[in-house]
C-alpha cells in the first residue's frame, strides 16, 4: 500500500483577489502569517463562473525465522521497515516457511533523530537549530482594545491591545491545550544516547515516579547499551547523565534512571488506555528532529491497531503493539515522548510513524509526519515499566505455540514445525493444556479478530502473565472456542 501522490501534478497556488476598494483594510490578524512553516499544497484556483462581472475574480457560486530469538526480520513488514518474527517465549512463535508480512508496511518506531559519528566533521549528539525568521504576530488577547491613530490617507482603521488590560497575563482555563502543555512540559525529557563509536540519536521521555526513573523506547536507548552514553535534558536547560534501568525490545519500552535527581520531580499523571474512544482529543510532546518541547494535538483515529515496527536496520528486530493510533503529528524524535488526553494523563508512549517515504525513517533520508502515528497503551506500559524497575527484565505473557507470518487475513494459524526445529505446541504449554493442534488457525483473542500471527502476539501482549482468554479457532471446517490460560516469560533473549 503507498501513500504517497502518485505523480499527480500539484495545481498553481492563485493569485490573491483584488481587494474592492471601498471594502475596509484587513485586520492585523489577518495578515500575519508564520514565516517559518512550510507551505502546505497549494488551493487550485476557482474557475470564473459564465457570465460573472469582469471585476468579481470568483463569479457566481458552482517470512521465515531461525533458531535465534527474537527471530530475523520477515521480508517487508507491515508497520515497519524489516521486522521479526518470534520465537518461543513471544505471544506466539513464527513459522520458517513464511516471511510475508501481513499489514500494510508502517514506518520504524519514531526512529531517533540521529547524529553523525563524532570526528567525522559533521558534528556529535547536538540538537538542529530552526532557522526561521516570525514574520507578525497576533493580538495579545486583551480584553479591551484602542483605536490605533490613523496616520495616513488609506482609510484604514487598525486595532491595537490597550496597555492596561493585562494582556501579557493571560489566564487560561484548567483543561485548555496551553494550560495542560504548561503543566506537563516540566515532567517530560529530551533523551540523548551515544555509542562508544560516537554514533547516537534522540528521542524523548517523561517522568514516572519521583525516584528518578524515566520511560522511553527501547529503541531510543539502544545505541547508549554496552557502554554508551546517556543524558536527559528537561525543558528548564538542567542535564542529568543517566543509566538504563531495563529494556523491553519486544514490547519496545525501556525505563532509565537519573543519576543524581532532582528532590522535586513531578511524576505525569498515568490514565486508562483501556477507556480511550475514537475521537478522544490527544497532545504529544517529543522533541521532533532534534526541536525539543514541541506539542501537537489530535485525536485518537482508532485503537488496537495491530503494529509491527522496526529501525530497518538488517539486525533490527521487530517490536508487536496493538496500538492506539493517532493524527498528532509524530515525527524521529518523538519517540518515546507522552501521549496525553484532554485532561493531561498520559493514555500512550509514542512509539511508531507510517510514513510517505518509501526508504523510511531508519534509512536514508528521514520522513516526517503525514497523520499516522502509532502509540504503545500506557496500561501495557506501566506494568512492563513496574517489572523493569523491579527486576531489571521484561516478562511476557505466551501462549506457547508457533504461528504462521503467512500473508492473508484468515488468521494466525499454528505451524507444523516450531522455530528451530522445536515443537510447534510447547508440550505442558498453555496451547497444549487447552487442546491446540497444529493447523488450527485462532480468529478471536477475547472477542477481537485475529488476521495475523503478529495481530495475536500484539493482542497477546496486552494481557500479563496468569490470565484467561477466550480463543476461537478453526479446524477442520469447525470452529471451537476454548480458554486458555497464558503462560510467561522472561527476558528478550
Amino acid at each position: 500500500m503507498s501513500t504517497e501522490n502518485e505523480g499527480n501534478p500539484v495545481p498553481p497556488a492563485p493569485s490573491a483577489p483584488p481587494v474592492p476598494p471601498a471594502s475596509p483594510a484587513t485586520s492585523p490578524q489577518a495578515a500575519a502569517s508564520d514565516g517559518g512553516e512550510a507551505p502546505t499544497t497549494p488551493i487550485p484556483p476557482t474557475p470564473q463562473a459564465p457570465g460573472a462581472p469582469a471585476g468579481d475574480p470568483y463569479g457566481t457560486a458552482p517470512q521465515a525465522p531461525d533458531s535465534s530469538w527474537p527471530p530475523p526480520p520477515p521480508v517487508t513488514p507491515s508497520y515497519a521497515d524489516p521486522g521479526a518474527g518470534a520465537g518461543t517465549g513471544w505471544g506466539s512463535s513464527y513459522d520458517q516457511q513464511h516471511q510475508q508480512h501481513p499489514y500494510p508496511q508502517h514506518q520504524p518506531f519514531q526512529q531517533p533523530q540521529h547524529a553523525p559519528k563524532k570526528g567525522s566533521g559533521r558534528g556529535g549528539l547536538i540538537a538542529g537549530v530552526l532557522v526561521a525568521a516570525l514574520v507578525a504576530g497576533g493580538l495579545g488577547g486583551g480584553l479591551g482594545y484602542t483605536l490605533a491613530k490613523n496616520n495616513d490617507d488609506s482609510g484604514s482603521t487598525t486595532i491595537s491591545a490597550s496597555s492596561d488590560t493585562g494582556a501579557t497575563q493571560v489566564k487560561r482555563a484548567a483543561g485548555t491545550i496551553a494550560a495542560v502543555a504548561a503543566k506537563s512540559l516540566p515532567s517530560t525529557v529530551t533523551i540523548e544516547s551515544e555509542a562508544t563509536n560516537g554514533e547516537g540519536g534522540t528521542g524523548t521521555g517523561f517522568v514516572f515516579d519521583k525516584q528518578g526513573h524515566i520511560i522511553t523506547n527501547n529503541h531510543v536507548v539502544a545505541d547508549s547499551l554496552d557502554g554508551g552514553k546517556l543524558t536527559a535534558t528537561f525543558p528548564d536547560g538542567k542535564k542529568y547523565d543517566a543509566e538504563v534501568v531495563g529494556h523491553a525490545q519486544g514490547y519496545d519500552v525501556a525505563v532509565i534512571k537519573l543519576k543524581n535527581p532532582p528532590s522535586d520531580l513531578q511524576p505525569l499523571a498515568l490514565g486508562d488506555s483501556d477507556r480511550v474512544a475514537v475521537g478522544d482529543e490527544t497532545i504529544a510532546i517529543g522533541a521532533p528532529f532534534g526541536l525539543s518541547n514541541t506539542v501537537t494535538t489530535g485525536i485518537i483515529s482508532a485503537k488496537n491497531r495491530p503494529v509491527a515496527s522496526s529501525d530497518g536496520s538488517s539486525t533490527s528486530k521487530a517490536s508487536y503493539m496493538s496500538a492506539l493510533q493517532t493524527d498528532a503529528s509524530i515525527n524521529p524524535g518523538n519517540s518515546g515522548g507522552p501521549l496525553l488526553d484532554a485532561s493531561g494523563a498520559v493514555i500512550g508512549i509514542n512509539s511508531a510513524i507510517q510514513s510517505a517515504s518509501s526508504g523510511g525513517l531508519g534509512s536514508g533520508g528521514q520522513s516526517g509526519s503525514i497523520g499516522l502515528g502509532f502509540a504503545i497503551p500506557i496500561n501495557q506500559a506501566k506494568y512492563v515499566a513496574q517489572q523493569l524497575i523491579k527486576t531489571g527484565k521484561p516478562v511476557y505473557a505466551k501462549i506457547g505455540a508457533s504461528v504462521s507470518l503467512e500473508d492473508g487475513s484468515s488468521g494466525a494459524q499454528i505451524t507444523d514445525s516450531g522455530s528451530g526445529g522445536s515443537a510447534p505446541v510447547e508440550s505442558g504449554g498453555p496451547a497444549d493444556k487447552a487442546g491446540l493442534k497444529p493447523g488450527d488457525v485462532i480468529t478471536k483473542l477475547d472477542g477481537t479478530v485475529i488476521d495475523s500471527g503478529p495481530t495475536l502476539i500484539g493482542e497477546i501482549w496486552t494481557h500479563k502473565p496468569g490470565d484467561k482468554v477466550e480463543i476461537t479457532y478453526k479446524r477442520g471446517g469447525s470452529e471451537h472456542t476454548v480458554t486458555v490460560t497464558l503462560g510467561s516469560r522472561v527476558g528478550d533473549n
